[in-house]
């Protein structure tokens, strides 16, 4: 008969490890029999499987935009996005030959055998001039930019004269004495007259540009890469136009006398804010097509300048007073100005173009000298005052060079 303490097969194993092989006992009989679940509890589902898999996180790398895989709606830089790489300075220089038309003279004389002068008899010459320019393109697509231009006229001269004899100028000077002799004495029944014009144009113009387009000297000339074959640029600024006309009649008592001169000197000086354009169109591969209209509303300061006295120098005096046959006269009006150059460039290179053209300037409500022209000088009076509301055409031809740098 065993003993209590007799368990067997672990009678062999120390006493100190029974507690340990009763634990696992009991672990093991748990797993091999799970609890019943507590009554009104209902059992927890099982969980699946497999959990879903994870996506994998983007790449952090960008794709450069300018490669074939660039950003969905972006499209790739091309040679059209890059920043033009011209010159931006300009200058140029142009000859001219111009005249401008006349208003209706005013009679210098009394007829006489058929022949009678007038201010404008012998019509006007076409003189030369020159046409000077110097701009800056700015910014970095080169929309916008400054240029300044001068241009003038000299010479715009004429001259008439006849010896028909018995000759009454027109004025006659009642009210007027040289060296003590009555001045008619000098314009009546004279031998010779000859009427003179001595005329000049200045133009000075400083403008603010903007280019909608590519600039005209740069528009494409391959047609395997078509652009657009025109070039359209506004332009706004300030303007100052002169025109400076001035008349002379010689009357001469004697043949080979000391004439009497009557001259009236008139000047207009326009002065105000002017709008344009500049259109170009390219027609060939180095051709185009420019015109450039422009328009001035401006002040205009004008002067006038009537003097009586001999060729060498002698003045005629008033009578009534003694003082100089010498009376000078001013009027503020507003003027009007249109202008349009038409011509043909040719862009030899694009460093160096040459032009050719047509110049038409419209000047309105000006005074001339002929609309001063007196018909007697008895007092001051008579000579004072400017007379306004005319208007003249100056017009003629150009040709010149274009540097860009």
């Amino acid at each position: 008969m065993r003993s209590v303490t007799d368990f067997g097969p672990f009678r062999r194993l120390p006493r100190s490890s029974w507690p340990a092989l009763l634990l696992a006992g009991l672990a093991g009989a748990a797993y091999a029999q799970p609890p019943e679940p507590a009554p009104g509890a209902e059992a927890l589902p099982a969980p699946p499987a497999a959990l879903p898999s994870v996506a994998e996180p983007p790449p952090m790398y960008i794709p450069d935009p300018s490669a074939a895989d660039g950003f969905p709606g972006f499209r790739p830089f091309d040679a059209s996005d890059r920043l033009p790489d011209w010159p931006r300075w300009f200058a140029g220089a142009s000859g001219l030959v111009m005249t401008r038309t006349l208003p209706n003279g005013a009679a210098t004389m009394q007829p006489v055998g058929g022949t009678q002068l007038t201010t404008t008899t012998g019509g006007l010459s076409w003189p030369g001039g020159v046409d000077l320019h110097l701009g800056r393109w700015f910014g970095a697509r080169q929309h916008h930019g400054v240029e300044f231009i001068y241009w003038g006229v000299f010479g715009l001269d004429s001259q008439a004269t006849t010896t028909v004899g018995g000759i009454n100028a027109i004025p006659q000077a009642g009210g007027a004495q040289v060296d003590g002799m009555a001045a008619n004495d000098l314009l009546t029944n004279a031998q010779s007259q000859q009427v003179s014009r001595a005329d000049l144009v200045n133009d000075v113009e400083v403008n603010y540009l903007y280019s909608l387009w590519d600039r005209p000297e740069f528009l494409s000339r391959d047609p395997a890469t078509p652009t657009r074959p025109v070039s359209l640029i506004w332009l706004a600024g300030f303007r100052f136009f002169q025109l400076e006309d001035v008349l002379t009649l010689s009357t001469s008592r004697l043949a080979g006398g000391d004439p009497l001169d009557f001259a009236v000197a008139t000047n207009n000086n326009l002065y105000g804010g002017q709008m344009g354009a500049k259109f170009d169109w390219r027609f060939a591969p180095r051709l185009r097509f420019s015109t450039v209209p422009k328009f001035l509303l401006a002040g205009n300061a004008i002067t006038n300048t009537s003097t009586l006295a001999t060729a060498s120098g002698t003045p005629a005096t008033f009578t009534a007073t003694g003082a100089p046959v010498n009376v000078h006269s001013t009027l503020g009006v507003f003027s009007w100005l249109g202008s349009v150059d038409t011509g043909v460039a040719w862009d030899v290179t694009d460093h160096w173009s040459l032009w050719v053209g047509y110049r038409v300037v419209g000047v309105g409500n000006i005074a001339q000298a002929d609309g001063q022209w007196p018909s007697d000088i008895t007092t001051a009076s008579d000579l004072s005052g400017v007379t306004a509301g005319s208007s003249t055409i100056v017009h003629g031809g150009f040709a010149g060079v274009q540097g860009r740098y």
